[in-house]
């Protein structure tokens, strides 16, 4: 294949040509350069770009060499569109119930609608609603969030994670949710889990309530039992990690992420943490569910979790193991 200062054949026709192509009609461009320069074998240019024949040979037909232009993606438009059936009064009708029942829907729209005489289905009664915004004739009200709803409360320190943030190294994230255990009826627990996201080094706590104070002191036996510098939180929006909870993180320096309604999988780690230790803790634990023996027992298979099971995500380490090896390989990067 010949090709002058690394450019295909094509390309330099259309700087010739002066043509505006988009980029997926110049890579159809350099399928036929290729195809006329090979003997137009139509098999090796498949082959060769990684497309069916059925795909090639639909561009070749519809590909013209004097309109360069035909590489480009048609309109998928319909030739025929649906005309609408429905009167100019049944529309004035509409118009006239919507401004009066601003709130209300095509359904409840197309019963009133009905015992006026108008024959007409919920669906057309939203073409025609859809129709008048489209031309701007219908102006839907400016809400004033006045009623219950909920306000978003505004965090003083919390933010999302920026999406340049990513973890390295541990410490860098770690996140912290809830999670509600009933070992009898009427008992509900409130069990505190941390995950950092590299280590998969775990702290565990139970309490009898989920509030901020709690959970600010949670913060205190996360920096006790975590064995390495925490900079960063991730949370999800529940009460107990405002107030007290943010205060306690700005004060200490730690940065705090909030994530965004209903995203748990933002928050993976934790969430297979919980399932973790309500499987292999929660589930066969013989101790009682007095807090003091369960923090107890708690403790102690937190310690087993981090220095005697293998975990699969580390390679069968655990994550004691796997800070020994973190360690060791920065003392040698340091030392070359």
């Amino acid at each position: 294949m010949r090709i002058i200062s690394g450019v295909v054949p094509g390309v330099s026709r259309l700087a010739r040509l002066q043509v505006e192509l988009s980029k997926k009609a110049r890579q159809r461009l350099k399928w036929f350069d290729y195809y006329n320069l090979r003997g137009q074998n139509a098999r090796l240019t498949c082959r060769y770009f990684g497309i069916s024949p059925q795909t090639f040979y639909r561009w070749k037909r519809r590909y013209n060499p004097r309109h360069i232009a035909s590489l480009e993606d048609r309109s998928h438009r319909p030739r025929h569109l649906r005309q609408p059936t429905y009167s100019t009064e049944l529309v004035e009708a509409v118009l006239k119930l919507r401004e009066e029942y601003p709130r209300w829907g095509k359904d409840k729209l197309m019963i009133l609608l009905h015992r006026e005489g108008f024959n007409c289905s919920a669906s057309m009664v939203g073409r025609i609603l859809h129709k008048l915004k489209e031309r701007g004739i219908l102006k839907e009200p400016l809400p004033n969030h006045i009623s219950a709803r909920k306000r978003r409360w505004q965090r003083p320190y919390a933010i999302r994670k920026p999406k340049e943030y990513v973890a390295k190294k541990p410490g860098d994230i770690v996140e912290v949710d809830t999670l509600d255990v009933r070992p009898l009826p009427g008992v509900v627990l409130k069990h505190f889990t941390a995950r950092d996201v590299i280590s998969r080094w775990d702290v565990l706590e139970a309490h009898r309530r989920a509030t901020s104070n709690t959970a600010s002191g949670f913060i205190d036996v996360l920096l006790k039992r975590m064995p390495f510098p925490i900079k960063a939180i991730q949370v999800d929006g529940g009460s107990e990690f405002q107030d007290a909870f943010e205060r306690e993180c700005q004060k200490r320096g730690i940065k705090l992420f909030v994530l965004p309604p209903r995203s748990p999988k933002l928050n993976g780690h934790v969430e297979r943490a919980q399932r973790t230790h309500t499987e292999e803790f929660y589930e066969v634990t013989e101790a009682s569910f007095e807090l003091g023996e369960l923090n107890q027992a708690l403790l102690e298979w937190e310690k087993v979790y981090n220095t005697v099971r293998p975990h699969q995500a580390l390679g069968y380490l655990t994550p004691l193991e796997f800070l020994e090896q973190y360690q060791q390989k920065r003392r040698e990067v340091m030392c070359h």
